[in-house]
């Protein structure tokens, strides 16, 4: 039973979830994030070599100074504390030779440098343990200043991981003020996706649009264009089964009760007539069934279809060709008039139900031994067909209403359905043609002309 009450998260406006590798908002927050760790771990690593190569650039000017200030300052034998201050000079050699060989001077320490130096900086061994040597000589001295390469490395890296600090500080914060602000940006793709989440199925109103950046707004419009769109095919299909599930019901009663009067028929020849009129009946419904199917395909689905080059007078021959039976069974003269080739952008299966239609609706109101009249020729730059007939006509304050599905001319001859003339507008209108009606000035009865464009 709780079964029964479960519903898709979709429908109560829930967000659904979806995998991280379609979100744009993780996409862009990992590639931000991964460009900013990229920079800072380089940053780090230029400034730590950077910050090493100044500390070592620093001792070795501490050293200068130090043997700078020693030249001709001591004395023959002299030995005393030290003369750099903290941990480095317990990790410091001073030594002051006289030119003839003599110290003048030692730092506190067990080690001894050679007195054979080689002058300015150079890097050599003293029991074992590198140093970094700076020799300067004068006239009468020669002062060496070394200090322990291990011990210059390990003050050098300290003083460039005091440099790394900030950086290694400031990358998470960076990191996370990229999230918030693509958090923030993307904000109103979230709440356009919560109003599209919130919407029934039957809400088609468009998405508000006030303070949505310029990069969405195109998208937010196109999407209320479709809304639009989608209302109006809605609308009209609403429209289009109220007036269908209208019209159906009058001949499936009319079938309904012919089929009765046949079964309670006494004789033969009652039974003969009362089948015609079945066959008639089903003759009729067929046809309203067939032109409401022509009628929602013009206006759905045949929309999609590609324009091309038609041959307007092929058209119109082929299509007196179909209709003379008609014709002929009517005793209607049914003239085609082609002088040329007429040739405009269209559909030709579209273009041949408009004609099919016009010629049907022309028969049906033509009297017996009346006319028919067909043309196609080129006009201005496009291509007019033109259906007259020689029948009553329409009343010029009938004619805007005859083309709307299912409406009647008073006094029209026939039973038939009402949708032949709003196949042909909707037609017309999707191949942006003029569509007129008034008196054939020939015939004397309807003249539709559809005009088509090059």
């Amino acid at each position: 039973m709780r079964a029964a009450s479960a519903r898709p998260a979709s429908a109560g406006g829930q967000k659904t979830s979806e995998h991280p590798a379609s979100s744009l908002r993780g996409r862009l927050t990992r590639a931000l994030l991964a460009a900013v760790l990229l920079i800072a771990c380089v940053q780090a690593a230029v400034t730590y070599r950077t910050a090493r190569a100044e500390a070592e650039a620093l001792f070795d000017a501490q050293m200068q100074r130090i043997a700078l200030s020693l030249t001709g300052s001591l004395g023959a034998g002299a030995e005393g504390g030290p003369l750099a201050d903290g941990a480095a000079a317990q990790d410091m050699i001073i030594q002051v030779w006289r030119a003839d060989g003599l110290m003048l001077y030692r730092s506190p320490t067990d080690r001894l440098l050679p007195p054979q130096a080689v002058l300015g900086f150079t890097d050599l061994r003293v029991e074992g343990d590198p140093y970094r040597v700076y020799a300067l000589r004068t006239a009468t001295q020669v002062v060496q200043v070394a200090q322990q390469t291990e011990a210059r490395r390990q003050m050098a890296g300290q003083l460039a991981l005091r440099a790394v600090l900030p950086v290694a500080l400031l990358a998470p914060l960076l990191m996370l003020i990229v999230w918030w602000v693509i958090g923030r940006a993307l904000a109103p793709v979230e709440r356009v996706r919560a109003q599209v989440a919130a919407r029934r199925a039957d809400d088609l109103a468009p998405l508000p649009t006030a303070g949505l950046p310029a990069e969405l707004r195109p998208l937010v419009d196109e999407m209320n264009g479709l809304l639009t769109r989608l209302a109006a095919a809605w609308g009209a299909l609403t429209h289009f089964t109220a007036d269908a599930a209208h019209e159906l019901r009058s001949p499936l009663a009319a079938l309904r009760l012919q089929a009765q009067s046949l079964e309670r028929a006494p004789d033969d020849e009652t039974r003969r007539i009362a089948a015609g009129r079945l066959l008639a009946g089903i003759d009729r419904a067929t046809r309203l069934v067939e032109q409401l199917l022509a009628l929602a395909r013009q206006e759905g689905v045949a929309r999609e279809a590609a324009f091309a080059p038609v041959d307007l007078a092929a058209l119109a021959r082929a299509a007196a060709a179909d209709a003379r039976p008609e014709a002929e069974r009517r005793r209607i003269d049914l003239v085609l008039h082609t002088p040329a080739s007429a040739v405009a952008p269209g559909q030709a299966e579209a273009l041949a139900m408009l004609l099919r239609n016009l010629i049907e609706n022309a028969l049906r109101h033509a009297p017996p031994d009346g006319q028919v009249r067909v043309s196609a020729h080129v006009a201005g730059e496009g291509a007019e067909l033109l259906v007259e007939d020689s029948g009553p006509g329409i009343a010029p304050e009938d004619r805007p209403r005859v083309l709307d599905r299912f409406y009647r001319a008073p006094g029209a001859p026939g039973h038939g359905s009402g949708l032949g003339l709003a196949i042909v507008r909707a037609v017309a209108e999707r191949h942006g043609a003029t569509l007129a009606l008034d008196e054939s000035p020939a015939l004397g009865g309807l003249r539709v002309r559809v005009s088509l464009r090059g």
